[in-house]
């Protein structure tokens, strides 16, 4: 329902003026979010009994590319959401919208118009220069601006007869507010004119100590994330400096064990029960050491050889020492990588790691044989990269486990760390490449992802 505003129009004294900036005044110290302040702005001097303007506009201005950006435009049609807040004593109540309200007002075709609309700053429209360089208010009732050929906003928002009011803070415009009569066509007098350029004075206040305070929120926000991650950091550290010093206390007891099972292995008769329970700990006790390297390289802080490396020669090295197992496992290779030069600025042994990390997965994944694709190819976007493409039968991964493969520790295989594709990854991202993953109709598909040397261009 409507609140009671109280009527304004050119015969009355400046106590109705004063009483609705008051109410205004008010209004605008009940809130510090930016959507709904705006919104009362608007439909405060639009509403049916404030007898004002009949539509209204705002835009606010981006500093960074020089433009003014429709954010809101309200008509007499949707204003009629207004509440009255409070005493009922004129001078001690404020006006309030329900988010209801904010919503309908925002679906609006005037309201989808604005929004769509942004204006260049430095168009030469003389509008604007008065507006944004001189701050000071224009009313229109001519055809001027409609004749004009530097911008297109007023010809796709307003009728004949219009005025624009800057809304300035601290000796700098914000932005502006466009009103008209559209409907009535009647035009705008000097005392709405007046009210117009003290309401947007206390609009450009209002506006810009919202925007301070949300900008100091978002400030509050981004030192508590940060906060947040340096102490993440800091236990992570300590998680790694104990898990190497634990790695070092459990590897020298696990090497005597692998080794005296070892030699009981060999003394025993292959058909007994000790020869099969000497063989599980001999298997076992490589596991965990297998483990427990893994552990420690994902513990440990990478040290990163940079030289000049052919992608191409380490792509065929990880096949090259994985092909006795895909032979065993019966699995067909087809390999695409051609001559060329591929120089990527990285360390070898590392990277090395990465592609046979991930060539040994797709042989895991296909135990009983399979198609293995591996493939080297150049893609050109802002920086020159080349995609390492590798693909298995295996049947893919799980889509509720794609997001999750690259996280420490997490692992479908029943004998897996999970640390071997965080580890890839990681190495990836320490060359300023990444890797990603997909389904395919036969299986997995890995992309490992680098940007090439100016040089290999």
């Amino acid at each position: 329902m409507e609140s009671s505003i109280p009527s304004y129009s050119a015969g009355e004294n400046s106590l109705s003026e004063l009483t609705l900036l008051y109410q205004f005044s008010n209004t605008m110290l009940s809130t510090i979010r930016l959507n709904k302040l705006t919104h009362l702005i608007l439909t405060a001097i639009t509403a049916n009994s404030s007898r004002l303007f009949e539509r209204s506009a705002l835009f606010l201005r981006n500093e960074k590319s020089s433009v003014l950006q429709g954010m809101l435009g309200v008509t007499r049609h949707y204003s009629d959401g207004l509440q009255i807040i409070g005493n009922q004593d004129l001078l001690g109540c404020r006006w309030d919208m329900s988010d209801e309200e904010i919503s309908r007002q925002r679906t609006s075709d005037f309201c989808v118009r604005v929004r769509s609309t942004r204006t260049s700053i430095d168009c030469g429209c003389p509008l604007m220069h008065q507006i944004i360089v001189e701050r000071r208010m224009s009313r229109i009732e001519d055809l001027q601006c409609h004749d004009c050929q530097d911008c297109e906003f007023i010809k796709k928002l307003c009728g004949a007869g219009f005025a624009v009011a800057p809304l300035v803070a601290r000796d700098t415009t914000i932005g502006m507010v466009v009103v008209d009569n559209p409907e009535s066509g009647r035009p705008i007098s000097k005392n709405n004119l007046h009210f117009l350029q003290l309401f947007a004075s206390q609009a450009g206040m209002a506006i810009e100590n919202s925007m301070l305070y949300n900008r100091v929120e978002e400030a509050n926000a981004d030192l508590r994330e940060t906060r947040e991650r340096l102490v993440h950091g800091e236990r992570l550290a300590a998680i790694g400096e104990m898990t190497a010093n634990l790695v070092h206390e459990l590897k020298n007891p696990l090497i005597s064990i692998g080794g005296f099972a070892g030699r009981l292995l060999k003394c025993l008769p292959g058909e007994t029960r000790e020869h099969q329970y000497a063989d599980t700990i001999v298997k076992e006790v490589g596991r965990l050491e297998k483990m427990l390297e893994e552990t420690l390289a994902f513990s440990r802080k990478p040290t990163i050889c940079y030289n000049d490396c052919d992608l191409g020669n380490i792509v065929r090295e990880s096949i090259a020492n994985c092909s006795t197992i895909m032979e065993d496992s019966g699995i067909c290779l087809t390999a695409t990588i051609g001559d060329k030069c591929h120089i990527v600025s990285g360390d070898e042994h590392q990277l090395g790691q990465v592609f046979l990390n991930l060539i040994l997965n797709a042989c895991d994944a296909m135990p009983q044989g399979g198609c293995l694709t591996v493939s080297l190819d150049e893609v050109c976007g802002p920086q020159k990269s080349v995609v390492v493409s590798i693909q298995d039968s295996g049947g893919g991964v799980p889509v509720e486990m794609l997001h999750q493969i690259f996280k420490p520790f997490y692992t479908t295989k029943r004998h897996g760390t999970g640390l071997g594709l965080a580890i890839a990854n990681r190495i990836a991202l320490n060359h300023s490449g990444f890797i990603e993953v997909e389904n395919v109709a036969s299986g997995a598909l890995f992309r490992v992802v680098l940007p090439l040397m100016k040089s290999s261009l």
